[in-house]
């Protein structure tokens, strides 16, 4: 039983060399994977559907480390280890199965969580990538208030160079992170993917662009235009906001659900 595993690493091992034999010399090359083997720096990967087609999915001791489509095993593997430095290979073990199992359910919008390595993000990456980890399906929020919720307040441009580069999209959302106008903006995958999955949640793009803020006098009370507070409110009574700060000024104050900024 052990037999066809040990010759799996084996073929692994062999790839990995003929793959870096041309950049570097072979000694060397067999001294990195030694070192990067005995210290656990070989992580595993595995493909699974997603929203946007097939992606593949890279696994190392702590978690999911990084997610993004590529046209074959191989370009996914080169993918990786230029942003990581790290070999990574096919996944093999029951353990990687369940956790396939787990970022498919995750992928098709079933609440599960799943566990994310982000050792390689610095501490404010790290915030922010948390907190847009935490914006729930058919919801979206601008720059402005995940640098706040992060904890950076006026960081938005920040934000939006860490959503460029944002280890694993999806299980982090970072389609549902939009410009402080309420446009739909960029995305690592297409503008236009970027909107088809927002409306696949709910979303009305052309609703949030220019007017991100929803207001009525029946309570007073401001949000963002995909709060759930807002969605109850009655056509009538809806007033609309280019900014929360706006809308403050007209004498309505923050939902405390949605907590929008009110920035100068």
């Amino acid at each position: 039983m052990n037999e066809p595993l040990a010759n799996r690493g084996a073929e692994r091992t062999t790839a990995v060399l003929r793959e870096t034999a041309g950049r570097i010399a072979p000694a060397r090359a067999t001294a990195v994977l030694v070192d990067q083997v005995l210290a656990g720096a070989t992580d595993s990967f595995f493909g699974v559907e997603s929203p946007i087609g097939t992606v593949y999915v890279a696994v190392g001791p702590d978690g999911v480390r990084y997610l993004a489509p590529a046209a074959s095993e191989k370009e996914f593997a080169r993918y990786y280890r230029e942003r990581f430095g790290r070999f990574v290979s096919p996944a093999v073990s029951v353990g990687s199965e369940d956790l396939a199992g787990r970022v498919a359910a995750a992928l098709s919008g079933e609440r599960v969580e799943v566990p994310l390595d982000l050792s390689g993000a610095t501490p404010f990456q790290r915030r922010v990538l948390e907190t847009v980890k935490g914006i729930a399906r058919g919801q979206v929020r601008p720059y402005v208030w995940v640098a706040s919720e992060a904890g950076s307040p006026g960081a938005s441009r920040a934000v939006g160079n860490v959503m460029a580069n944002n280890p694993v999209p999806l299980l982090v959302p970072c389609h549902r992170v939009v410009r402080n106008d309420g446009r739909t903006g960029s995305y690592a995958f297409g503008a236009g993917e970027k909107v088809r999955l927002l409306r696949s949640e709910g979303v009305s793009p052309e609703e949030i662009s220019g007017s991100p803020y929803v207001a009525t006098p029946t309570t007073g009370i401001v949000c963002h235009t995909t709060c759930r507070n807002a969605k109850r409110i009655q056509p009538e009574n809806r007033r609309v906001f280019r900014s929360a700060a706006s809308a403050v000024e007209a004498g309505y104050r923050p939902c405390k659900v949605c907590r929008p900024v009110v920035a100068a």
